[in-house]
């Protein structure tokens, strides 16, 4: 049976580095507020279902995440995690989720091992806080963080594994060595080791082999094809120069319509071993505003046929029954499973109505 596994932003709520770094009171609600359309037939600003606003440091909101998660049958969250060799970021949603052993949700955590820059405003090279591994003694300390959460019996294991999600593993120099002595940790405390998942980057892609038990599709992994195909990057260097020159207003790159994307299931797969991988349509106007991608958000039925193919290449070609969706709640980047005032329910309807025909 195929688990729903939806990747969980923890950002929704105040703390003191986005306060010094992008204002006081920030969360990603800011951006999604201030969003405007620049898309024929696109919807900006996405907003949530009655104006639900919420803030994650409100274990109330965790709870009324959890019971909806439940109610339509998804499994659990794959939680970002935030640490840069020592530090923590966005750590309080996971926090209250092991404090409050009444949230009933599976979770599982990704570590997004990537450098904190002004990316949103288009001044990458402007670093917040730089990712950083450090050594062994770095690498226990990170493995003694997550330990209460891997003993948690909400944590998602495999095969008495905790599942562990790494983002970007090529940034890793070390990698290999940290993953063996987490293993070895792991198995003191009384587990068969940790089942650390490679997250599929087209930007990033790891060439070294690594002790991985499984691969994760992220999707819309096809994005970057379709930029390759259509010669958008061409286009989006000529508008970025156009705009700047003449203070013009044009889009950086083409909308595309999740048909499209509907069309391409299947065309690209993975590895035997390999977690599915599926989303709602894609807009990162709110962060990128014309340099967004934009990929329509499907209907209620496209979602589903989409969702029986991902769940057929999971079951019959990767041989795995876990798929995670991209996201539960990406409201910034526009694919969320939580109900909007435009759509309301339809995809979390959707996940229940095609795992009741399995």
């Amino acid at each position: 049976m195929t688990k729903i596994i939806a990747f969980y932003l923890p950002q929704f709520h105040q703390i003191p580095e986005n306060d010094i770094w992008w204002g006081e009171g920030f969360s990603d609600w800011v951006n999604v507020k201030k969003a405007k359309p620049i898309f024929k037939g696109q919807i900006q600003p996405k907003i949530p279902l009655n104006h639900n606003y919420y803030d994650l440091s409100d274990c109330n909101a965790i709870k009324w995440q959890a019971s909806l998660a439940k109610k339509y049958n998804v499994y659990g969250w794959c939680i970002y995690h935030y640490w840069f060799n020592g530090k923590l970021l966005l750590d309080k949603p996971a926090n209250q989720i092991l404090n409050h052993p009444d949230i009933q949700i599976n979770f599982c955590f990704s570590w997004a091992n990537e450098t904190w820059s002004r990316t949103w405003t288009g001044k990458e090279r402007e670093i917040l806080i730089k990712q950083e591994y450090g050594g062994e003694e770095e690498w226990i300390n990170h493995y003694k963080y997550l330990k209460p959460f891997f003993k948690d019996n909400r944590y998602i294991k495999e095969d008495n594994k905790p599942l562990f999600l790494i983002y970007k593993s090529a940034q890793i120099p070390n990698c290999e060595n940290m993953m063996k002595k987490w293993n070895e940790l792991a198995k003191i405390d009384g587990f068969n080791g940790i089942f650390f998942v490679e997250t599929l980057n087209r930007g990033t892609i790891e060439n070294r082999d690594l002790p991985f038990d499984a691969k994760v599709e992220f999707e819309p992994a096809s994005i970057k094809s379709s930029i390759k195909k259509n010669k958008i990057r061409i286009r989006r260097y000529i508008v970025r120069f156009v705009n700047k020159i003449f203070k013009t207003r044009f889009t950086e790159l083409n909308a595309v319509k999740f048909e499209n994307e509907l069309k391409n299931v299947g065309e690209r797969l993975e590895n035997v071993g390999t977690f599915a991988g599926a989303f709602m349509g894609w807009d990162n106007t709110p962060r990128r505003d014309l340099a967004a991608t934009y990929i329509s958000a499907p209907t209620k039925e496209q979602f589903k046929e989409y969702l029986r193919k991902k769940i057929k290449i999971g079951q019959e070609i990767y041989k795995t029954d876990y798929l995670f969706i991209n996201a539960w709640n990406e409201w910034a980047e526009g694919t969320y499973l939580e109900p909007d005032e435009n759509n309301k329910y339809i995809y979390l309807e959707a996940i229940k109505e095609i795992l009741a025909e399995l």
